[in-house]
């Protein structure tokens, strides 16, 4: 059997195990259920979402596939956790929302679709694989000249540890423990630096604020914990 590219078993089995919570809006994934319409209305700012073909790589159980296609865009969904993907399907068909999903690394579609879409997405996923550095080679290889990469993470700092690792794993229960690996956190800095070595621009970055009491969640200018960015990758002198 192939080898899958880039990627960390036990990571899949974590996320393949909480697939059947994942559409539980008090439950494993509660965080994301909040912060989805601020990462939502992020991206549809930035990038627009109507008519555009997006992928969405690390898709999970679909939370952020579903909310683009109910925006207009025409999504694929990827992802190589198996559970997730059945629970991503069952939850599109029972809401009549028109997502493909596939079970394929994001490498192969690189390679068999480059430039072909309009915007990519990478949330909450980079800081989950070995390599995060060529994952981010590889979204700059699937997006047109023109279009837009978004992704975002946890920064790494002691203000990070204390409140998305200690705090939100440990002792608020928010996320299941071990969720998140300290080493894997990124930096700002470092993300945009594999972005420009991937031939994208910066255009946005921003904070995702969130408050576990109030579960409001709301954009910033502090990207100290969680963060969004915006790439570009410029026009080719041929098609500008």
């Amino acid at each position: 059997m192939q080898k899958r590219p880039n990627v960390d078993p036990a990571e899949i089995s974590k996320f393949d195990a909480a697939a059947p919570r994942w559409w539980d809006p008090d439950g494993d994934f509660r965080p994301l259920h909040d912060l989805n319409p601020v990462r939502l209305d992020f991206i549809e700012a930035q990038a627009g979402l109507a008519g555009l073909r997006v992928l969405d790589v690390g898709c999970g159980g679909g939370l952020l596939a579903e909310g683009m296609a109910r925006r207009g865009a025409r999504v694929t969904g990827i992802d190589l956790a198996p559970e997730a993907l059945g629970v991503a399907r069952l939850h599109a068909l029972e809401a009549g929302v028109g997502v493909e999903y596939r079970d394929v690394a994001v490498e192969v579609i690189a390679t068999a679709e480059p430039a072909a879409f309009d915007l990519v997405t990478c949330l909450e996923m980079l800081e989950h694989v070995p390599d995060p550095a060529a994952i981010v080679a590889t979204l700059g290889r699937l997006v047109r000249p023109g279009g837009h990469v978004v992704c975002s993470t946890i920064n790494r700092n002691a203000k990070a540890f204390a409140l998305a690792i200690v705090g939100a794993e440990y002792l608020m229960g928010l996320l299941p423990k071990g969720t998140h690996q300290y080493a894997r956190l990124i930096r700002p800095s470092e993300l945009s630096r594999w972005a420009r070595d991937a031939g994208l621009e910066l255009a946005g970055l921003a904070g995702l604020d969130y408050n576990p009491f109030s579960r409001k969640a709301r954009i910033s200018a502090d990207v100290s914990v969680n963060y969004i960015a915006h790439y570009r990758r410029p026009m080719s002198p041929a098609s500008a």
